[in-house]
């Protein structure tokens, strides 16, 4: 089985950055997912497992972002015994990343190369506004296209009054309520999937990832599984994949995202997008206010002439916002500082090993 490259979403950009690697055993692919360090990988030759080069899994040890993911195109390297390894990764046009847990403050790639970032939000259970924001801080700093896709839709009595509610949360992006069910609202989504283009679900599990996409595909792609008795999702997708839609175009679907650290530095290497920008985008609405306000560096407290507050007051914006704002701030501080700790100790692990004399010697002016 073959594959029209162009309908994974080969295009220029990436025919470009691969020029460099263009040698005798060598191709393009694109990453359908990655399990356990090894990839399966599809190109013009159809679907292949291809474990790690060495050169990449050192590289990973001092950054993980380094390691390829769903969405990713790699430079695959067929040997005389016809292994194939994952030589480089292209460069990333887009990349949906989120702080690490834990104290080491490093980063993970969700997804890669998407066009359309969409923050999928379940109409039943009752839609979480603050996971909302927080998810579309994460799609804005990815460089893709946000949206918001309320799935569920024929479980609530008035779905149009709904939508409405989360635009507010979601100022200035498509809000689309669509059932996978009855299949209403899905031949909207598939503007957002021309031949080539690339759609990424963020989400939370029982959200109707997994169903949206087999809608989709008009075929079951992806087992789903019901609501625990609680209400709370079940993981059904347990790994980041990449599913290619009859038509040309893919969707990337994400295992359910339940916490989403954010990040201070760029998300993007090299794009100058990251968490501060995600956030300006996701509260534009917040940043529209503080332009108001008398002081450049009001923190919206008890500083005079407050124009965030002001609007409180009047109800052009609800506290909630406002404290949600604050909430995602305070965690980007929080993890720019444990980046910068990390680089320090890192810096001063590598100046230790140098010995005394030369230690010495580069001191001096």
């Amino acid at each position: 089985m073959t594959f029209d490259l162009r309908s994974l979403g080969w295009d220029p950009y990436f025919a470009g950055a691969y020029a460099a690697y263009d040698r005798r055993g060598r191709r393009p692919a694109r990453v359908l997912r990655v399990d356990r360090g090894v990839c399966t990988v599809l190109g013009d030759s159809g679907a292949a497992r291809a474990s790690l080069a060495g050169s990449i899994l050192a590289a990973a040890a001092a950054d993980p972002v380094v390691l390829p993911c769903a969405g990713d195109w790699v430079v695959v390297h067929t040997w005389p015994d016809r292994r194939l390894t994952v030589e480089s990764v292209l460069p990333r046009r887009t990349a949906v990343v989120r702080a690490s847990a834990g104290a080491a403050s490093h980063a993970q790639v969700l997804a890669a190369n998407l066009d359309v970032a969409a923050v999928v939000e379940p109409l039943d259970p009752e839609p979480d506004p603050g996971r909302m924001e927080r998810l579309l801080a994460l799609a804005y700093s990815s460089g893709a296209r946000p949206i918001v896709i309320a799935t569920k839709a024929d479980l609530v009595p008035r779905p149009d009054d709904v939508v409405a509610q989360l635009a507010a949360v979601a100022p200035g992006v498509p809000v689309h309520a669509v059932s996978a069910r009855t299949g209403d609202g899905v031949a909207q989504l598939r503007s957002y999937l021309p031949e080539g283009g690339t759609l990424g679900l963020l989400g939370p599990s029982g959200a109707g990832k997994s169903s949206l996409v087999n809608a989709l595909a008009g075929t079951t792609v992806l087992t789903t599984q019901a609501l625990r008795a609680d209400g709370r999702g079940r993981h059904t997708t347990t790994f980041r994949t990449l599913i290619p839609l009859p038509g040309g175009g893919v969707v990337i679907d994400t295992p359910g995202i339940r916490a989403v650290g954010m990040i201070g530095g760029d998300s993007v290497p090299g794009s100058g997008l990251g968490g501060g920008f995600g956030l300006d985008r996701a509260f534009a609405d917040v940043a529209a206010l503080a332009a108001r306000c008398r002081f450049g560096d009001c923190r919206h407290d008890a500083e005079p002439d407050c124009g965030v507050r002001a609007a409180i007051e009047v109800g052009e914006l609800a506290p909630r916002r406002l404290a949600s704002w604050r909430k995602l701030m305070r965690e980007q501080s929080a993890e720019s500082r444990r980046r910068q700790d990390r680089l320090a100790a890192e810096a001063g692990a590598s100046w230790a090993w140098v010995p005394k004399q030369e230690r010495r010697g580069r001191a001096r002016p």
